[in-house]
């Protein structure tokens, strides 16, 4: 296994829709290896989860992991989670502007944007198809921060990132959002602060 250098805003492989892996490639030394990379470099860098073309790889890979994470203590953890050619489908009664009680709205981060937090609004609940680094099937839905967290990976995956998605006048540096955004602002689910000071 390897840390792998992480792309940075401004590299062109952030930009382009990844390729997908096709079922007989799974199991090839090239794709383990780079599962296994991925993970270790998120796990260096304290990430939720990581994409593949934030590697350098435009494949449609990402894994997720939150397990006593310094940058998320206050969520459930997420057990590992690696995810070839994901579909994310919203599970959500709102139709365009997404109501209250279908919403997750926090200030996320991204290791391909460094030392930034922007305010993003997402269905709260999805349904995630994908296929697991053994080539089988899953099929599972997830809401609240895991949801965010699978539409922030899968966002990659289409050449999108959480500052496409921010509202413009809450992007700021994390400095200036610790001082600034009070903890009940930071994350909203429902509607309702998950933080409380």
């Amino acid at each position: 296994m390897a840390i792998r250098k992480i792309a940075q805003l401004g590299e062109p492989v952030l930009r382009r829709k990844a390729d997908r892996i096709e079922p007989h490639e799974i199991g090839s030394q090239r794709i383990q290896v780079l599962i296994d990379d991925m993970i270790e470099t998120m796990h260096d860098a304290d990430g939720a989860g990581l994409a593949a073309p934030q590697v350098y790889e435009s494949v449609q890979l990402c894994v997720i992991e939150v397990n006593q994470n310094p940058r998320y203590p206050q969520f459930d953890a997420i057990p590992l989670t690696v995810l070839i050619n994901p579909v994310v489908t919203p599970l959500v009664v709102s139709a365009g502007v997404l109501a209250a009680e279908d919403s997750f709205e926090m200030y996320e981060g991204c290791l391909s944007v460094p030392g930034m937090r922007g305010k993003v609004t997402r269905p709260r609940k999805v349904r995630v198809q994908a296929l697991d680094r053994r080539g089988q099937a899953l099929d599972f839905e997830w809401e609240s921060f895991r949801a965010v967290v699978v539409q922030h990976e899968t966002d990659h995956l289409n050449g999108a990132l959480y500052v496409d998605r921010a509202d413009p006048k809450t992007l700021m540096f994390l400095r200036e959002y610790e001082r600034h955004v009070p903890l009940a602002q930071r994350i909203l689910d429902q509607g309702k602060p998950v933080l409380r000071s």
